[in-house]
């Protein structure tokens, strides 16, 4: 019989492979069941329906600091205006809910104490929305739909995310706080 291991990195991966595929789903499943179709719930839609909630902060937190800088603007339930310069649809795919599937999984399969987890998950999703907000004015004021981009804008910031991620899980991981039996 093999002895039992906290740190067994078969049963991280196991974990973080499960808890990434339900988190990733489920948000795929209530955003099928909040839009207006063949399953729609009009109670989670009106009362539960943390999508809406979600682009509806990001989109305001954005049009208050462009207002702040000086800009005006004007939102609605899915687009975000700039007076003179560009307008945003934020989709599903902008609201950066795979990137905090995969963030929020594997702080929750690695095998830590709770609370440094908590603390750890909270402090990254806020600030992977923050990137996520400033992404969002700049490019209200500088991207242009129109031009011949080669790179998509959400390519260049999932890669940028990616990157900030691993490093902040690297040092995360590599921090004296170790999970205890």
């Amino acid at each position: 019989m093999i002895p039992h291991k906290q740190n067994n990195p078969i049963k991280f991966a196991i974990w973080f492979i499960s808890l990434f595929l339900v988190f990733y789903y489920f948000n795929i499943l209530f955003l099928g069941i909040t839009s207006p179709g063949n399953y729609y719930s009009p109670f989670l839609a009106d009362h539960l329906n943390y999508i809406y909630a979600l682009r509806w902060l990001l989109l305001h937190y954005s049009a208050f600091i462009l207002d702040c800088l000086g800009f005006g603007t004007v939102v609605n339930n899915y687009e975000l205006l700039v007076a003179g310069h560009g307008i945003i649809r934020l989709s599903y795919e902008c609201l950066g809910l795979g990137v905090l599937s995969f963030f929020s999984a594997f702080v929750l399969a690695y095998p830590k104490p709770w609370k440094a987890k908590i603390i750890f998950l909270l402090a990254g999703i806020v600030s992977i929305e923050i990137l996520n907000v400033i992404r969002f004015v700049l490019l209200a004021l500088f991207w242009d739909k129109h031009s011949g981009t080669i790179v998509d804008h959400h390519t260049i910031f999932n890669i940028l995310i990616y990157i900030i991620i691993s490093i902040s899980l690297y040092f995360w991981v590599k921090s004296s706080t170790t999970a205890k039996n």
